[in-house]
């Protein structure tokens, strides 16, 4: 008796809102944010250390602390990038933020350039 009444409840259970499936709405996509043409150069915050394999510890770091930095390798070299600015201001004042947030976080031996970035050909 006791199987009969499971093997019930079972299917009971597996047809309990059979045909009334409710779809949740389907979420619009994002409008990208489509960049303006800067007709203006554009400025980089380089992130150095002192080693190469500081590289993912520092770039891990930046992210951490809300620093969105990218990782670029040109002509065999890796650098970390902060950026890119409309200004040297700009730039200016972030190298100082994360210059900030290293000196609270006892992190030693980073440089922090402002470079101008190469116009794109």
């Amino acid at each position: 008796m006791r199987k009969m009444v499971l093997i019930i409840a079972i299917l009971a259970l597996a047809g309990c809102g059979e045909g009334s499936r409710v779809d949740a709405p389907k979420p619009k996509p994002a409008m990208a944010a489509v960049p303006a043409p800067v007709s203006g150069p554009q400025w980089d915050l380089e992130v150095r250390g002192e080693t190469p394999q500081a590289v993912s510890d520092l770039s891990g770091w930046l992210i951490e602390h809300s620093f969105m930095s990218s990782v670029v390798k040109e002509n065999g070299n890796t650098r970390i990038l902060v950026g890119p600015f409309n200004s040297k201001a700009e730039a200016e004042a972030k190298q100082d933020e994360v210059r900030a947030a290293l000196t609270r976080a006892k992190k030693q031996n980073i440089e922090l350039l402002v470079l101008e970035r190469p116009a794109a050909q």
